[in-house]
């Protein structure tokens, strides 16, 4: 049976995110960033090429799904909630509600989770959808995991630092 996960890069360090992957045994991750790339030397280990070599040599298979991300007009409805808040994007525990509506209207409306698994290799078992905000709550990693859960009958394990 297919298990899924979610995980942020924020507030791991390299070794222990790496680490928490093989704790939890994931052989997929489903990189759902729009950029997939960080700013900075403390999460250069999260930018697309460095993070898909390390993955290969853990024997864990990548997979970008950027049509997962969040468009740049649905960031800009949570980043116009977050400034009406003072909130920092690295502070924010929850997505809006207006993101949630949006992100479901224009993404997963359109997703069809069955036809995920299924364009899954057979020997997948443990998928861990990737974003870079460290609550889930705060990310649409969650929101895509929830409504994969709710279709196929799952549940969710959010891998935190």
């Amino acid at each position: 049976m297919l298990e899924l996960y979610t995980i942020g890069v924020y507030d791991f360090g390299e070794e222990a995110f790496f680490a928490a992957l093989q704790a939890h045994d994931v052989d997929l991750f489903c990189d759902v960033r729009q950029r997939r790339g960080l700013r900075g030397r403390r999460y250069a280990f999260a930018n697309s090429r460095r993070l898909q070599a390390r993955l290969a040599e853990l024997g864990i298979a990548y997979l970008h799904r950027k049509d997962l991300a969040p468009a740049p007009e649905l960031r800009r409805i949570q980043q116009r909630t977050d400034r009406s808040a003072g909130t920092k994007k690295r502070e924010r525990p929850r997505l809006s509600p207006a993101f949630g509506t949006a992100y479901q209207d224009t993404v997963l409306t359109d997703f069809d989770a069955e036809a995920f698994v299924a364009g899954l290799d057979p020997e997948v078992t443990k998928v861990a959808f990737f974003c870079v905000e460290r609550e889930p709550q705060a990310c649409h990693r969650s929101l895509l995991a929830d409504h994969m859960a709710r279709v196929l009958g799952l549940s969710v394990t959010h891998i935190l630092p």
